[in-house]
Order: C-alpha cells, then structure tokens, then sequence
C-alpha cells in the first residue's frame, strides 16, 4: 500500500530483455531506510518488487523484474536510459499517513492534451479519459497519476483535469511532463469499490 506521496525521482540506467519481460535499472540518491531485496516500491504508481539493490556513495541503484502483464499495462515499457520516473516506498503501518490509499495496480493510460501554466507556478493539466471508465472519475475526488496522488479539479465527457501546486511540479516528474506524453492511471480505491458493488447488483 502506498500514499502517493513521492519520496525520490528516479532515472533510469538500463531496460533489458529477459525471457519473462525486463529488467529495469535505476538510480537515486539514497533514502535513509535503504530499499532491500524483496521490498516493495511503486515506480511511476506501479508496484513492483526489488530484486536487486546496491549502494554507491550517495546513490542507490535498483533493479526490478517486469513481466509482459505489467508492460502492457502501464508506461513501463516506454522507458529508456535517462527517463525519469517516481518513486515512494510502501508505507509503515507506523507512519503518518498522507495523500489517499493508493495500491500500485494501475487501472489505465491516459495521455496529456494540455498543459497551462501560471505565473505563479501552479499547473493545470488536461488528459484523455478514452481508456478510463467515466464512472470511476469524480469531480474532487482522488486520483493517482504516475504515483502522485492528486485532486480531480474537473471532469468532463472527453477529458479530466487537475492542478499542481509548485512543489509538486518541482519534486515529481511532472516537471518535464509534455502534451502527448503517456501516463499510468490508478483511480480511487473506494470509487472503484463502490463502482463495482453497484454494478453487480444493478445486473
């Protein structure tokens, strides 16, 4: 489980195939509790599993094991050496808790269409709602984009919105986010619980 608070931006070192998917590499600076074999990280809002972790000085490289299921799910297999992608470790059942219950089981794509920025700072970004049932989307209610957990401002029949504050742009990979740029989806856990729930019994 995870918050969709960002806690690293990554980069990707290398993307190579291997028999069951890829294996993807990545680096970033180091966390105080350094990521273990077996630990759980969302990558760009994918939950995925450390196979392998070393430290070097300031940096920590890690590599996961995607599998086909998940490339044809998400961004993943888009990435190229040099791609940036977010990061946060699987929450403590100790810690404060922030952002929404976000579960690193990516619902969809989406793609950008615009993006308006403020003198300001703030940004308000447009994307596709095509591939995202409309009924899982709701105006206010929670969102996780790429891993980050975000306000819907808007929702409409063909696109959805929302509005980053500056330090989210500064500390998320929505820093260098362009229009036409792919994007992983996870709505909201209870939405789409109680989405399901009604439609069964509407059946």
């Amino acid at each position: 489980m995870f918050t969709g608070l960002i806690e690293r931006i990554g980069t990707v070192i290398s993307s190579t195939l291997n028999e069951s998917g890829i294996r993807l590499e990545l680096s970033c600076t180091n966390w105080a509790e350094v990521p273990k074999d077996g630990d759980s990280i969302a990558v760009s809002g994918c939950c995925l599993t450390v196979v392998n972790s070393r430290l070097d000085g300031d940096l920590i490289y890690i590599e996961f094991d995607i599998i086909a299921e998940s490339l044809a799910c998400t961004t993943l297999g888009t990435c190229t050496p040099g791609s940036l992608v977010n990061l946060e470790l699987a929450m403590r059942a100790d810690s404060r808790f922030g952002g929404h219950f976000v579960q690193g089981h990516i619902d969809a794509k989406a793609c950008v269409v615009s993006i308006q920025k403020m003198e300001s700072g703030e940004e308000r970004i447009r994307f596709t709602t095509d591939m995202i049932g409309k009924d899982l989307l709701v105006s206010k209610g929670s969102i996780a984009i790429d891993g980050v957990s975000l306000t819907l401002a808007s929702v409409e029949r063909e696109f959805f919105e929302v509005c980053l504050i500056p330090m989210t742009v500064q500390e998320t990979t929505f820093g260098t986010i362009q229009v036409g740029q792919v994007v992983n989806i996870e709505t909201d856990m209870l939405t789409r619980t109680v989405v399901q729930v009604v439609t069964r019994m509407s059946t």
